[in-house]
């Protein structure tokens, strides 16, 4: 069976304080470990109201720690922000504490706005580096870099993976690591990586999926908060079905929301499993990384329940 993994971003939900998303999340991460999820992956986000997550390695080790079994890692750490050298001691502290159960998911992306990039100590051309970000960072995982040698990092084995933005796919290639991937062009990315990938390929494809009978209502709140962000440049917190649904859009809101509902995943059990298989038949993914979020914990839970107990081929 292809494997079934989570990413959380710990979205702040309207009237609830981010401290609570933050223990929402290790609570999730407990409840995906009970379900038999593979992994359970925390996001960076900085000074966005509607997203709690800005330090997913310090937000991975508390998942750790709730945990016992499942896999924690990042979707991602944002190289451009961080020293690969600092990177590379964060993670070799998760693993000696966590050993055989750390993920290091990277990414390219920077700040959203030019004043959180400033604040960061970054811009945009930092991104154009992403490749020898990240060898320099596995570097310090084998025998240093220029004499400098991280610790405890040194000769642990944590497992990369390269979130495919822009050039991504092809960076992930080059390198030998796997590939985590979603949105649009998908098949081109994945199709890219398995021609040049030097070593055995490994695909992780990305997914907004949601199980039941209004399976589609669960997404409405992320979906809007998108939305809200294309016309007001801020992704606010999450807010209740009922509450959107009583909306009056504008066109311009409204093509925002249709925008950000497109190639979503949803529907009854049978559905699902459906447009799961046809996934992985035009992907030949691995793994499946999920990523749907809504304002009702209990929905949320009873979609991940359903959609863990389906049952569906892998690719081919």
């Amino acid at each position: 069976m292809t494997k079934l993994s989570i990413l959380d971003r710990s979205l702040v939900r309207h009237g609830q304080d981010p401290a609570q998303a933050l223990r929402d999340t290790v609570a999730f991460a407990r409840q995906a470990e009970e379900l038999g999820y593979h992994r359970f992956w925390v996001s960076e986000h900085h000074a966005v109201p509607g997203v709690a997550g800005s330090a997913p390695t310090v937000l991975a080790s508390a998942v750790a720690a709730a945990t016992s079994r499942i896999r924690v890692g990042t979707g991602g750490v944002m190289l451009p922000n961080h020293q690969p050298l600092v990177v590379a001691e964060q993670f070799g502290v998760l693993d000696a504490l966590y050993p055989g159960r750390i993920d290091m998911g990277l990414g390219r992306s920077v700040g959203f706005t030019g004043g959180i990039r400033r604040a960061l100590g970054h811009g945009k051309e930092d991104a154009d580096d992403f490749r020898a970000q990240i060898e320099e960072l596995l570097d310090y995982f084998t025998s240093g870099r220029h004499g400098v040698h991280a610790m405890p990092s040194e000769g642990r084995k944590v497992p990369a993976f390269v979130l495919a933005i822009g050039s991504g796919a092809d960076v992930a290639a080059e390198l030998g690591l796997p590939l985590v991937i979603g949105g649009g062009r998908v098949e081109e990315g994945v199709r890219r990586y398995r021609e040049n990938v030097k070593g055995t390929p490994y695909v992780i494809v990305a997914a907004n999926i949601a199980v039941g009978d209004d399976a589609h209502l669960l997404q409405l709140p992320e979906a809007w908060a998108t939305a809200y962000s294309r016309t007001r440049g801020v992704f606010p917190p999450l807010r209740p079905v009922a509450e959107i649904q009583a909306m009056t859009l504008t066109e311009r809101e409204r093509g925002h929301l249709d925008d950000a509902l497109k190639g979503q995943i949803h529907g009854t059990e049978e559905q699902v499993a459906h447009r799961l298989r046809d996934l992985v038949h035009r992907t030949g993914a691995d793994e499946v990384l999920v990523t749907m979020n809504t304002y009702d914990l209990d929905r949320r839970l009873d979609s991940y329940r359903r959609l863990i107990s389906l049952r569906w081929p892998t690719s081919a």
